[in-house]
């Protein structure tokens, strides 16, 4: 019985302690960016048949890098949110920059024809790329759909300074009471620290 006990309560700190990682400041994510670092950029299709880079962002003070996809109820769920993020902050030199990092030859309904379907449809306000060759996201560490990653442009490169999901509520965006991406660009708008910067990425994983 006292064997059992500390193998339940050393189960415990394992579980605490994994969830806190989450919350850590500067947590490495294995094969990508940690907080601190220099994303790189890119140059990748949209919708529109246009190719766009962060770099094409000459007003920007930073961007909402979101890897998102067509078929996963998670970022279906996530669509309208992302939609209001993109208009919130914008005009605030934060806008959204949406990829697809799926294979569409593993996942057909995230081809790029149905992207452009999806856009139209869903009316998105910003760019939707295609990870052509599935070359961008390990760069930045990308694992699920939705991920999200929140740059500041600074005069060294875009600084990652947030890492993980949207909020706390991928089921009902009303419920969500830790709206992590809004309070992370809210904080970089004032000049100020970013109160949670790292969070697990709750989604669909990425089809390779």
């Amino acid at each position: 019985m006292k064997t059992l006990k500390i193998l339940v309560g050393v189960a415990f700190v394992i579980a605490i302690s994994a969830f806190a990682l989450d919350k850590v400041s500067g947590t490495k994510i294995e094969g990508g960016y940690s907080i601190g670092d220099v994303a790189t950029d890119f140059k990748l299709k949209n919708v529109d048949d246009t190719l766009i880079s962060l770099a094409d962002y000459k007003e920007a003070k930073g961007f909402i890098v979101i890897f998102t996809c067509n078929h996963c109820p998670y970022s279906v769920a996530y669509e309208d949110r992302i939609i209001e993020l993109d208009a919130a902050f914008k005009e605030k030199g934060y806008p959204v920059v949406a990829i697809n990092p799926n294979n569409p030859k593993a996942y057909p309904d995230d081809s790029f024809d149905n992207m452009q379907i999806r856009a139209k449809d869903k009316g998105f306000t910003f760019p939707y790329l295609f990870d052509d060759g599935q070359k961008i996201y390990p760069q930045y560490g990308a694992t699920k759909t939705p991920h999200v990653y929140v740059l500041e442009k600074t005069p060294t490169g875009n600084i990652v300074r947030y890492i993980g999901a949207i909020d706390n509520n991928y089921k009902d965006a009303s419920a969500a009471d830790q709206k992590y991406v809004e309070d992370a660009v809210n904080a970089l708008l004032k000049g100020e620290k970013v109160p949670v910067e790292i969070t697990k990425a709750i989604g669909c994983s990425i089809k390779a």
